[in-house]
């Protein structure tokens, strides 16, 4: 989709005077899955790198916050988190309407599918083995030396989402969802004590937001820091795990009940067993309103996504299939309290 929602003549001009290094801007294409914020691989009398920009019209509050994004780009440059390469903010909205960044573009593969059907058992477990050390890697990252002690507020993460995932869900509600109402009511009267622990989170940490190299299975960058904050690594983790439960739905293939040791792929148990022995943690308590939580927080999310789409400002062609999602993912975590 070439060129949607970009102004190039104005970019353009302001790419010369502000980023001249990147050359003269040729053309910009949309990436057209998986973004909440618009993507756009540009490309320029030098090369190619990628802009990221919020989408157009009203936004509820907190959300799209590109620059947060770029923050912790820069923070994790040549840490053990594969990261594009931050290039440049631009904070002007007059520009082209919105606030948006500069990023290296990343050549390499995604599997939007988590079973990986176009590898072997072999590669299969490297990938996960690989998905696995970048989120224990992201968990160990020293907020303090990374510059980002302000990056989230004190205080208990969960009760602190809990809070603000029911406003937003609130804020984009357009039928009733029973299932939403028991969670907003279950969470708050179920939460386990703040145990302490505080971690850079990523928020949306899963298999398709990680560019693999083509060749290994090495992660090359990881993608979409828009939920990125000060918070709870259980919440990564337990967000992912989802995926184990999830069926296999079209829209957001999950794994289902599969044959996973089969497949090349570790089972839920043995992920979390991986991640625990990587950090030096014990057995993981309260897993279950973990899981309730993640599944609470991903249909907020995506009932946004509706609200985006119902209100023409969905970046995503699938964002209403991606809409019909945030019932059912409601009724699982429902299941999971009884």
């Amino acid at each position: 989709m070439p060129d949607e929602q970009l102004d190039l003549a104005a970019l353009g001009k302001y790419l010369q005077s502000r980023v001249p290094d990147i050359g003269t801007l040729n053309s910009a294409e949309k990436f057209s899955d998986g973004q909440s914020n618009p993507t756009f691989l540009l490309t320029t009398s030098t090369g190619q790198c990628v802009l990221r920009r919020q989408p157009p019209g009203e936004l509820l509050r907190s959300a799209h916050a590109v620059d947060r994004e770029f923050r912790v780009i820069k923070a994790l440059q040549g840490s053990e988190v594969p990261v594009a390469r931050a290039i440049h903010l631009c904070e002007d909205r007059e520009v082209i309407g919105s606030l948006f960044y500069l990023m290296s573009y990343e050549p390499g593969r995604i599997f939007w599918d988590p079973t990986l059907p176009e590898l072997d058992p072999t590669r299969r477990t490297a990938v996960y083995t690989e998905m696995n050390r970048v989120l224990a890697s992201l968990h160990d990252i020293d907020i303090e030396a990374a510059g980002l002690t302000d990056f989230g507020k004190p205080g208990n993460y969960f009760e602190r989402q809990v809070s603000r995932w029911s406003r937003q869900y609130r804020a984009s509600e357009i039928d009733p969802i029973t299932a939403m109402d028991r969670l907003i009511e279950w969470l708050p009267e179920n939460m386990p004590p703040d145990d302490g622990k505080v971690s850079l989170i990523h928020g949306d940490y899963r298999i398709d937001n990680i560019i693999f190299d083509q060749a290994s299975s090495s992660a090359r960058a990881l993608l979409d820091w828009e939920l990125s904050t000060l918070g709870h690594p259980y919440a990564d983790l337990a967000y992912q795990c989802m995926q184990w439960r999830m069926a296999r739905d079209a829209v957001i293939p999950g794994l289902g009940d599969l044959e996973r040791e089969a497949l090349g792929i570790p089972g839920e148990d043995s992920y979390v067993t991986q991640y625990c022995e990587r950090r030096g943690l014990g057995e993981i308590a309260d897993w279950n309103f973990y899981l309730v939580f993640s599944y609470f927080r991903f249909a907020a999310i995506l009932q946004g996504v509706l609200k985006r789409a119902v209100d023409g400002n969905a970046s995503s062609k699938k964002a209403f299939a991606y809409g019909a999602l945030a019932p059912l993912l409601a009724s699982d975590a429902v299941e999971l309290i009884d």
